[in-house]
């Protein structure tokens, strides 16, 4: 299922949205100049490469500095068209709402924690991987979490294949969410058991960066509930 849009009004501009697609954009045409000689060298240094971690004769070449920022830079970093294409489309159609609820400089510090905890659950997962992993799908993915805790009931239009032709269909974000949640969960699980994630996909980034979302949000909407108490 393709999401096209959702019906559910933001009440603001989704500025730190708007930035952060900017941002992404403007990382990836950059990218797209270089030789392959330097992307290779950008994604090793800037994504998250396991190995660098994992490999103790390796990593005591990077200080703890230069371990730590690839938790971020990697989130802006993307491997081709259809990579960043998604990415972005996912994040405009959920990401204003999101940010509505949390705030400017709130949503900004939720996307940036989701991104790098995301890189977490990754490289607990693939301790072992000699293939670095890049894109804001962990971040997305945290997003989609909130989206779905805030706004389950939000009506999202999907795109359908059926065999040969397409179906635009409408349905509840608890529905689209959560069938896109099963799906990484099942090749998740089944990358674990290959020892590597499958297709070149980062599943359990996707699952960490979905949890984290989720917590987060509880946790602001249990702060605001005591806050509205007392």
């Amino acid at each position: 299922m393709l999401p096209l849009r959702d019906k559910n009004v933001s009440g603001k501009v989704p500025y730190v949205t708007y930035i952060i697609m900017a941002v992404n954009i403007v990382c990836f045409l950059f990218f797209n100049v270089l030789t392959t000689k330097y992307r290779v060298g950008l994604f090793e240094n800037f994504g998250i490469f396991p190995i660098r971690y994992s490999r103790s004769g390796l990593a005591s070449q990077f200080t703890l500095i230069e371990q730590i920022i690839p938790f971020f830079s990697y989130m802006f970093l993307h491997a081709g068209w259809l990579h960043i294409i998604g990415n972005m489309w996912t994040l405009f159609i959920f990401g204003d709402n999101v940010e509505d609820y949390l705030g400017h400089r709130g949503f900004a510090v939720f996307y940036i924690l989701c991104g790098m905890l995301a890189g977490g659950f990754h490289l607990a997962t693939n301790w072992y991987s000699p293939i670095p992993t890049i894109g804001a799908s962990g971040a997305i993915a945290g997003v989609m979490g909130a989206y779905l805790l805030l706004f389950p009931h939000a009506q999202i239009l999907v795109l359908v294949p059926i065999f040969f032709f397409v179906q635009i269909v409408e349905v509840p974000a608890y529905v689209f969410l959560g069938i896109w949640f099963l799906i990484q969960f099942f090749y998740g699980t089944v990358s674990l058991g290959a020892g590597a994630y499958a297709g070149g996909v980062a599943w359990w980034t996707h699952i960490g960066g979905f949890f984290v979302g989720l917590y987060i949000i509880m946790l602001v909407r249990r702060f605001r509930y005591k806050m509205i108490r007392l």
